[in-house]
């Protein structure tokens, strides 16, 4: 059975989650600081509990976490331990409530971290500070119940072997508790799915396999053939699957089919992927509402029998990655001609 995932924010619902800046805060002296940011935490608290009640309301099974939940948590000015907070006592019970209604109703919770966390930097700062971000989410991940933070190599630095060699490193130097919920997802710019499925088995890393990354950035893998190699990775590590979807959002024609879309096209849905028992997060831009679309169109749209892992076939298109990438092109080309 797919659970269906939504990623961080709201657009039809009223949860928000606030934010704040350390150039906000500079003008207070330490006291109000640990104030405002009390304050926001402490709301961010009360709507994770929100959003989750309301993704278990509405069907969708998992949920990925804002990473700045606790905003600033490691800014090197006004970065704060949760228990400097005036409100630490009630955001820990709201956690506890939260984590204790993830668990009745079986919601996956993960973390997305942006992109500045580059466990293979060459830059030792950059390593210090990644690791430290990975402590933050995982203490939250902790309390919570997420079992996902999920991460991206970054770039090459001229030699991808070296890199990945310089991640392993690192990666082993991480405190148990974090490296745990470590995984890896294949891009659109870099590293693709036959890069880094060798080296997750290796180092016994989880891969999420994003398919919009993969027709973006291909390689000599189908989609089938990676979504198998995905799913044996997680079942050998005794785990739930862990995959991403999305649409471009000026189709597949355009000189930049990376920026995602309101919506996810139905026919950029891998048939593979129909009987899957994993996670597939929705990346649209209409965040809840493309989730239930997406949901409602899988529901009544039957299966063209090609939904083994091992299928190749994507929306009609060929074997291959590039060629069903060319078949998109065509296709969208066709569609701009009227």
């Amino acid at each position: 059975m797919i659970r269906f995932g939504l990623c961080c924010i709201f657009t039809g619902e009223n949860i928000k989650f606030r934010h704040l800046t350390a150039l906000s805060l500079r003008k207070y002296d330490r006291a109000k600081q640990l104030m405002i940011i009390s304050g926001i935490c402490l709301h961010n608290s009360e709507s994770l509990l929100s959003a989750l009640e309301t993704v278990q309301r509405l069907g969708i099974g998992a949920f990925r976490i804002n990473s700045q939940l606790f905003p600033l948590y490691t800014h090197p000015e006004v970065g704060y331990k949760l228990e400097d907070l005036p409100d630490s006592r009630k955001i820990k019970g709201l956690f506890k409530k939260t984590r204790m209604f993830r668990d009745k109703n079986n919601i996956r919770l993960s973390f997305h971290p942006d992109q500045f966390i580059i466990l293979a930097s060459p830059n030792e700062k950059v390593v210090m500070n990644s690791v430290e971000e990975l402590e933050y989410h995982a203490k939250v991940a902790g309390m919570c119940g997420a079992d996902v933070i999920n991460i991206h190599v970054g770039g090459t630095y001229g030699n991808k072997a070296e890199t990945l060699k310089r991640f392993a490193d690192n990666f082993r130097k991480l405190t148990q508790p974090v490296a745990k919920l470590i995984t890896l997802e294949n891009d659109d710019k870099q590293y693709t799915p036959s890069d880094l499925l060798p080296f997750c088995r290796e180092n016994k890393i989880p891969m999420v396999y994003d398919v919009h990354h993969h027709r973006c950035n291909p390689d000599d893998l189908t989609i089938g053939e990676a979504t198998n190699e995905t799913l044996k990775l997680w079942k050998d590590l005794g785990r739930e699957a862990y995959f991403h979807i999305s649409s471009p959002k000026h189709g597949w024609g355009s000189k930049n089919p990376s920026p995602h879309a309101d919506y996810i096209d139905p026919e950029d849905f891998p048939e593979c992927w129909r009987n899957l028992n994993a996670t597939i997060d929705v990346e649209a831009k209409a965040k809840e509402l493309a989730v239930l679309k997406l949901m409602m169109a899988f529901a009544h749209s039957p299966s063209k029998n090609h939904d083994s892992p091992q299928s190749d076939r994507v929306s009609g298109g060929g074997t291959q990655i590039k060629s069903q990438f060319s078949h998109k092109t065509a296709q969208d080309s066709q569609k701009n001609k009227f």
